[in-house]
């Protein structure tokens, strides 16, 4: 490296809708950042994953000075890519728009330490995602427990399955198979359709998995108005989220310890979701630290690069 060359890290948060990145120097100061789409390999495949990722990245690299650490948080590198990271870097390799990453060392890790590491200096403790998915990371000491993550179509008190939980109720209120709620109206009103018939076709489109996430602001706007059908769909929410992160707790043996409880995700802008989930997970574990961080999960991943340009 030449005397007085400028040193750089690098942080990516990739997630279900969105990836940012970020360059910082060694004191963890933000320098540019960026953002794309979805970088999950599991809903968009490895290479478009990579695509949108190599395409965040690029918009933030440095005319000069070197990376010496970057650190990629991807969504499920803790299920079934955990074993496919080497497949991934030649992915990345194919991208020679970031070869300065390559010159510096280089991690695939998962988001959801990147998320824990970004409200928490403390090295145990457990994450809850709950954006477009859901997943709960807990650590402690070298024992390690992950649960949910299992994609969209189970991921319980996620924004995919709040929104769908909505629609459902949209469809049996249609019908007069159920009562009536104010999610019908907002849904309408957010499609931007007059009757019931135009709403299959703008629902079943190529995008079907973000509409429906987008559901889940409809069905908390309901609920916040008092809608009994939203108001439900939300506590149900809270509560798939409270046993999952219950079943950590219980396999780390955290019920009398004090521990940090980071929460993550879109989902906790709803109130009812937010205090369903710290009144219940207190009865279990009433040492429990919730965090909300203040800063966006990629200085998690931030935070991580630095950590191993140190090494």
């Amino acid at each position: 490296m030449m005397k007085n060359e400028k040193q750089y890290i690098v942080g990516v948060d990739g997630g279900g809708s969105k990836t940012e990145a970020v360059l910082a120097n060694l004191e963890g100061k933000i320098l540019a950042r960026a953002k794309t789409g979805s970088a999950h390999p599991r809903n968009i495949g490895v290479k478009g994953a990579v695509e949108n990722v190599a395409l965040a990245i690029e918009k933030i690299l440095p005319k000069e000075g070197k990376i010496l650490s970057t650190f990629l948080g991807l969504p499920a590198m803790e299920e079934e890519f955990k074993f496919k990271k080497e497949i991934i870097k030649k992915e990345f390799l194919k991208h020679k728009e970031i070869y300065p990453i390559f010159k510096g060392k280089l991690i695939i890790g998962s988001d959801q330490l990147a998320g824990f590491i970004s409200g928490n200096e403390k090295k145990d403790g457990i994450v809850l995602i709950a954006g477009s998915g859901c997943a709960i990371h807990g650590w402690s000491g070298k024992k390690e427990v992950k649960v949910c993550g299992w994609g969209y179509l189970s991921e319980m008190g996620s924004a995919f399955w709040v929104g769908q939980k909505g629609l459902q109720a949209v469809f049996k209120n249609l019908d007069g198979r159920g009562e009536k709620t104010l999610i019908t109206k907002l849904v309408f009103q957010k499609l931007k359709i007059k009757n019931k018939e135009n709403l299959i076709g703008k629902i079943y489109s190529n995008n079907v998995q973000e509409i429906i996430r987008s559901f889940s602001i409809l069905v908390d706007k309901a609920g916040r108005k008092g809608d009994k059908i939203a108001k439900d769909i939300l506590t149900e929410a809270g509560r798939e989220l409270i046993l999952s992160v219950n079943t950590v707790i219980k396999k780390l043996n955290f019920q009398n310890k004090k521990f940090p409880l980071v929460l993550i995700g879109s989902m906790f802008k709803s109130k009812i979701i937010l205090d369903t989930v710290k009144k219940e997970i207190k009865k279990i574990a009433p040492k429990v630290e919730f965090i909300r961080p203040e800063v966006e999960p990629v200085i998690g991943a931030v935070k991580l690069a630095i950590e191993n340009a140190k090494v």
